[in-house]
């Protein structure tokens, strides 16, 4: 992929999270990490409300359909273990409730949220 084209997606990237965090906000939860990265994989978004702690993958797509099926189990495995790591680190660990949820981000639309998107 030529670098112009890295970075353009970089910043579509950048942009769609963004606007997940903000519809999330909305919702009541606090954003706590942004690409929580590890060596087992990343975390767009992990969000907070209560004891409940989302695992958010954000996808900026065409349709709702696209954005489901652009993210693999392999690629749900990645998040779970990373979004452990993150998990290992919290004081209140065992009290805390995992969700693992799909943020579509679609042209000229609300982000929609997909809650217990993980299959």
């Amino acid at each position: 992929m030529p670098i112009e084209k890295k970075r353009e997606a970089y910043r579509l990237g950048i942009a769609a999270e963004s606007r997940a965090a903000w519809a999330l906000r909305l919702k009541g939860f606090r954003i706590v990490a942004r690409r929580f990265k590890t060596k087992a994989g990343e975390v767009d978004l992990i969000a907070r409300r209560g004891k409940l702690i989302l695992m958010v993958e954000v996808k900026a797509r065409r349709t709702l359909k696209d954005a489901v099926n652009s993210v693999s189990y392999t690629a749900w495995n990645r998040i779970e273990a990373a979004g452990d790591q993150w998990l290992a680190k919290q004081k209140d660990y065992g009290q805390l409730s995992i969700r693992f949820d799909l943020v579509a981000v679609l042209p000229g639309k609300w982000p929609i949220h997909l809650e217990n998107a993980r299959y």
